[in-house]
């Protein structure tokens, strides 16, 4: 019998017994080695705030239960098939599948690791996709001047990959001043929002927060864009379209994970981008907490209160 993590309500999780199915032809058996816990997205359903309108947007591909709860919810995993097609026995596969022990799913839902990537690096997969979808959405430009505001996972990914481009300047802002540490590891400029260089040609906003977007709005020059990227869940925020935001000419669009931002590509080829990418090891930067999956139930209420300021959650499990 396997376990698997569950939010049982608002606040509150647990630990359940998952009896796994009998593996089919075309699927795989998958012992986990580590998963990750998307601090945004997770500790919002943690706390049960994903609103009814945007139930079936939110779905996980392989959750379980609904929201607000029961629910088994996740998306970063990584393990090796223990069963499953003869090129895939053996191999380290990353899976958009919830905190559990053990998984049984088609062999079209995991994706290889490459050698070059360890494990409880590629549990970045799926934020490094994200990014990866923002900047195809930015389409940044020869010599822009750029700005990505919010250090959380997704803000900090979305800067480190726009540093590999031929910009004038690629600055994160954040209120925190000890994101300035993990802006360092990954190789990108750090300012406070009071001291962010203005007169951006784009603005990628991933802080979450209405003083975040309009100061990403603040910062632009004229003719600029404002790529959004928070998910605000069930807050309404206010949108500063008063004063210059007409003549201007200022943009606001939206960018989201769900929709592959180019045509030309797939969902599979842009998750093959997202775990090449993580063969750089600066991405490390990242994971700055780490708990036993068996810990999970009393470490999400602490990660969901900002008792603990872990960027990205590691979650380890026993081996079998």
């Amino acid at each position: 019998m396997e376990q698997a993590f569950w939010v049982q309500s608002p606040g509150s999780g647990q630990l359940r017994e998952e009896r796994l199915p009998t593996p089919g032809p075309d699927d795989v058996l998958v012992r986990t080695l580590c998963s990750g816990v998307s601090r945004g997205t997770e500790t919002l359903v943690f706390r049960g705030g994903v609103p009814a309108s945007q139930h079936d947007v939110m779905r996980a591909p392989f959750q379980e239960g609904e929201f607000p709860g029961p629910v088994k919810y996740g998306y970063l995993n990584v393990g090796v098939v223990e069963q499953g097609p003869a090129h895939l026995q053996g191999k380290t596969v990353f899976c958009l599948y919830p905190h559990q022990t053990a998984y049984v799913v088609p062999a079209s839902a995991v994706t290889p690791v490459p050698e070059a990537v360890p494990p409880g690096r590629a549990i970045l997969a799926g934020t490094v996709e994200t990014a990866v979808n923002a900047v195809w959405d930015a389409r940044p430009r020869l010599g822009d001047r750029i700005a990505v505001i919010g250090a959380g996972m997704v803000g900090a990914s979305v800067a480190k990959l726009l540093t590999g481009f031929p910009a004038t300047r690629v600055q994160l802002v954040d209120v925190d001043p000890a994101k300035a540490d993990i802006a360092a590891a990954l190789g990108v400029g750090f300012s406070a929002p009071e001291e962010a260089l203005g007169d951006c040609d784009l603005v990628v906003h991933a802080s979450a927060s209405e003083a975040g977007l309009a100061k990403a709005l603040e910062l632009l020059a004229p003719e600029g864009e404002v790529v959004e990227l928070s998910w605000y869940g069930d807050r309404r925020i206010s949108v500063p379209l008063g004063e210059n935001f007409h003549s201007r000419r200022l943009t606001i669009r939206s960018s989201q994970v769900g929709t592959v931002a180019r045509p030309d590509r797939s969902y599979a080829q842009r998750l093959g981008v997202a775990l090449d990418l993580l063969a750089d090891p600066a991405f490390e930067a990242l994971v700055s907490g780490e708990c036993m999956f068996e810990e999970l139930p009393s470490v999400l209420p602490r990660l969901a209160t900002n008792e603990l300021s872990a960027l990205c959650l590691r979650v380890m499990y026993q081996p079998q």
